[in-house]
């Protein structure tokens, strides 16, 4: 049985809790074995996430330990249902729990946030940005509604040990859950049947689910890498923004790209093209807007946004 409970003993299918999510990652795994991504893509279904996270604490401090460049995690949990406990249905709705302030965030670290103000650019928020360009359209038939919280309140999930080790990582959930589905017994109380039980999954919701992932792991894969090294020129006062990166080491790379919007915007809103460079200088001071740096490859493909950091 797959389960997602406390107690090893009592009838638990976990149908939605986290069954779902397991068929998803098996049928992304049938579909893009016979396919050759760019980059590797790595499904797993891990054990003990109830007991302390136990599986996914073990892949992650193992991918970190082998320094594996991890560009994007995703944790599909509680992802069967579009059906809300009062009944309502929003079937083309997922949630994405992206954390702000970094979980592995040092302290040196937390003061240049604070003094450039970067609290919603973490590798996740950027990651979710990506999540929305690429899932949240008509060919998945899906809303991405990105949350800018961590988990929900009381909750985690398996997400959490690779945020832990600085990786950029999200939470995929329905839209709204129904909790006498979910870590209850199985049986029936004044006339309603409790249980985590298939007949309350919603297949055609995890089926357009599954694409949502599909769609961002097979982009992610087939996209530059998130630039690295980029930063914002401080050696001097000026009303103009001097950025740099490190040079990618794609075959296909065709160039980058600034991105820039208002502090108080939460999305990127202008996109200037910088070529195949590692430095572009933008008449906009870097005191009054943020910037961010993208890759993209000749198939027009785009990273994620690499938020520079202040240096020289």
């Amino acid at each position: 049985r797959v389960t997602d409970v406390m107690d090893a003993t009592s009838d638990a299918p976990g149908a939605d809790d986290d069954a779902s999510g397991v068929a998803l990652v098996m049928e992304l795994a049938r579909v893009m074995a016979k396919r050759r991504p760019a980059a590797t893509i790595v499904f797993a279904a891990v054990a003990g996430e109830e007991q302390g996270l136990y599986g996914s604490r073990y892949a992650a401090t193992q991918f970190k330990a082998a320094g594996v460049d991890v560009q994007g995690m995703f944790t599909n949990d509680i992802i069967g249902s579009s059906r809300a406990d009062d009944g309502t249905r929003d079937p083309y709705t997922v949630r994405l729990f992206t954390e702000g302030v970094p979980t592995s965030e040092t302290p040196a670290q937390a003061n240049t946030r604070r003094s450039v103000g970067g609290e919603n650019d973490s590798a996740t928020r950027q990651l979710a940005r990506f999540v929305s360009d690429v899932g949240d359209n008509e060919a998945t038939g899906m809303n991405v509604r990105v949350v800018y919280r961590r988990d929900r309140y009381l909750r985690g999930g398996d997400h959490i040990p690779f945020l832990e080790q600085g990786y950029p990582a999200a939470r995929f959930t329905e839209p709204a859950e129904d909790f006498a589905h979910q870590h209850q017994d199985v049986r029936v109380e004044d006339g309603k049947q409790y249980g985590d039980l298939p007949e309350f999954c919603d297949f055609d919701y995890i089926a357009r689910v599954t694409r949502v992932n599909g769609a961002v792991l097979w982009t992610l894969a087939q996209a530059p890498g998130t630039p690295r090294e980029a930063r914002i020129v401080t050696s001097n006062l000026t009303n103009d923004t001097e950025l740099k990166w490190a040079l990618g080491t794609e075959p296909d790379l065709a160039g980058y790209e600034v991105v820039w919007r208002e502090t108080t915007e939460s999305e990127w809103t202008h996109v200037i093209k910088a070529g195949l460079t590692t430095t572009h200088t933008v008449d906009l001071s870097k005191d009054n807007v943020f910037f961010g740096v993208r890759a993209v490859n000749r198939d027009g493909k785009r990273s994620p946004v690499a938020f520079p950091l202040p240096g020289n």
